[in-house]
């Protein structure tokens, strides 16, 4: 393969699968177990690699500007010869020219939980097209009040499959179950 990828993880067998199926999955392993990985694939798969209009249809949440810019250069690596668009979101940037971008159109947005609430209620972001929510590395949503910027944003998305990645599973994501990542698995 051109990544030098042959075969997937113990881990990417188990759970590639049922997020192909459309289920809302929280995955939970250890560090270097192919989470990111996953995520990325099952991004792809979910676009069918093809920018289509100019709203995001998926949404990556991270812990900060620096987990946003390395997510986007690992998406890099996999988007190449595809017409994807990915735009990262995070509060070190000028929020007006971030707005503008966004305008240009996106098929994927990494950001971060406050930055991207700032922009989404300035009436600058339109997940009216979102099909996949995605949380890389939750452990951070529990801190710094991220857990309410994160549980908020679900408020105003309609149907969309939700993918929550982690290294340990947090009793706290149980309120996520019954407010919007209804039917959940559980794979570790």
């Amino acid at each position: 393969m051109r990544l030098g990828y042959d075969l997937p993880l113990p881990f990417q067998k188990r759970i590639l699968s049922t997020i192909k199926g459309g289920a809302n999955v929280f995955g939970i392993a250890p560090d270097g177990a192919g989470k990111t990985t996953t995520l990325i694939i099952s991004v792809l798969q979910k676009l069918k690699s093809e920018a289509i209009n100019d709203a995001p249809r998926a949404l990556i949440l991270v812990k900060d500007k620096q987990a946003a810019l390395d997510l986007a250069a690992e998406f890099a690596l996999f988007t190449k010869g595809t017409d994807l668009r990915v735009y990262c979101l995070y509060e070190e940037h000028n929020s007006e020219l971030q707005r503008e971008e966004l305008y240009l159109g996106t098929d994927i947005v990494i950001a971060t939980p406050k930055r991207l609430n700032k922009i989404f209620y300035l009436n600058s972001i339109n997940l009216n097209d979102l099909q996949l929510f995605v949380v890389e590395d939750a452990e951070f949503v529990f801190r710094d009040n991220n857990f309410a910027e994160v549980t908020r944003t679900p408020e105003s998305i309609g149907k969309c499959q939700y993918l929550v990645f982690s290294t340990q599973y947090d009793k706290r994501f149980e309120r996520w179950e019954t407010a919007f990542m209804f039917n959940s698995q559980r794979i570790s």
